[in-house]
């Protein structure tokens, strides 16, 4: 039955998660001990067990030297502060990532070595090949100082503005060049892999039957390739929301923008190791629920999947 599957993928993921956690625990506390011996009375064990109880009940507590945009040391206000921004930057970018590579992907299935084919393939190669990284430095030289369009980075100006309407508008002037970046450099790789998909999918006995059968084209590729093509283009596009929600460590450098990934690079560079453990151990979280959240859908889309029944 689905429910004995669901509860089983459930628990697995919570076991996993306990799991890294303590592992987690154990390296913190070692590497704690190390740098800052004499903060630490009595034996690491107890020390390690206590670290591993509080963080997997959300009790991060207080940070080194890292302070929230409020100057709170609460080390899961400041983790909350950031999410909203890795959020509104890297999973938007990922979510139009997949409507545009999804979409592209299908249309370069459907005229297989076609001109509009092979012209996105060598596209593909060229944008795909670029370092990201590089590709913003660009984006900031040409857009930011030789034609000043948009900001270099931040989130907001300096001073922001004030009112809703005015800071919102603010803050999607500073999105448009690293969303830009991220989008367009990044999509063209996940055409390709649909197109792959899909037009395996294609060949298939139950599509030329529907073409026999006089059904439109677009039905048939929307309707049946496509659905017959969504586990794996489904389990690639929830694997690259859930890696978004860590962030990216140069291209938030690049375009300093105050999300996940900054955060833990300015963890590692001023040693605030409960920041550093609370940024990991909220993201993993976040990674190991979506997973859990990805078998469950795989339960109801793929049929060949058993789901508790016998063999």
């Amino acid at each position: 039955m689905y429910w004995r599957y669901a509860f089983k993928r459930v628990l697995m993921g919570v076991m996993i998660y306990f799991v890294i956690i303590f592992v987690y625990a154990v390296l913190f506390n070692v590497m704690f001990k190390l740098h800052y011996s004499y903060l630490l009375e009595g034996p690491i064990l107890p020390e390690i067990f206590s670290d591993w109880f509080d963080t997997i009940t959300f009790n991060y507590g207080q940070s080194m030297y890292i302070r929230s945009f409020k100057g709170e040391t609460d080390v899961i206000k400041i983790i909350l502060e950031r999410v909203p921004n890795t959020m509104l930057l890297f999973t938007m970018a990922i979510i139009i990532d997949i409507f545009l590579g999804v979409y592209l992907g299908i249309k370069k299935a459907q005229k297989a070595g076609g001109f509009m084919d092979k012209t996105t393939s060598i596209l593909t190669m060229i944008f795909y090949g670029l370092p990201t990284w590089w590709v913003g430095l660009v984006m900031i030289m040409f857009f930011s100082f030789k034609m000043p369009l948009f900001p270099s980075g931040g989130i907001f100006s300096i001073p922001p503005p004030v009112g809703f309407i005015k800071r919102f508008a603010d803050i999607v002037y500073h999105l448009i060049l690293p969303l830009t970046t991220l989008v367009f450099f990044r999509f063209w790789g996940r055409a390709y892999l649909s197109r792959n998909i899909v037009l395996a999918n294609l060949q298939n006995d139950f599509i030329i039957s529907a073409r026999a059968r006089g059904i439109p084209e677009r039905k048939v590729l929307f309707g049946h390739a496509l659905r017959a093509s969504a586990p794996p283009i489904l389990t690639m596009s929830v694997l690259s929301v859930l890696d978004s929600f860590s962030g990216a460590l140069i291209i938030e450098g690049i375009f300093n923008w105050p999300g996940m990934g900054n955060l833990f690079w300015a963890a590692i560079q001023q040693d605030d190791i409960p920041v550093l453990l609370g940024n990991l151990s909220f993201t993993t979280l976040l990674y190991i629920c979506g997973i859990v959240i990805l078998d469950l859908i795989y339960g109801v889309l793929d049929p060949r999947i058993k789901v508790g029944g016998k063999e």
